[in-house]
């Protein structure tokens, strides 16, 4: 049983988080030829003052690129 992790930011709109789990389960499930029921999807979601890019947090990026 396949267990896919996808991390990235925050997802707010429940009806895309949906759609995103419905169409990589739908994939995995054809390239992995396993039935969709045994596809684990885990989301983990970061904010952007938990995650850096070059030794800056991307919370602070947002900040500088708007100087």
């Amino acid at each position: 049983m396949p267990i896919i992790t996808a991390e990235g930011p925050k997802i707010d709109d429940l009806e895309k988080r949906k759609e995103f789990v419905k169409t990589v389960t739908a994939a995995a499930s054809k390239y992995f030829n396993l039935p969709e029921e045994s596809i684990i999807i885990l989301i983990k979601e970061n904010s952007p003052e938990n995650v850096s890019v070059g030794g800056i947090l991307i919370s602070e990026k947002d900040t500088k690129n708007n100087d």
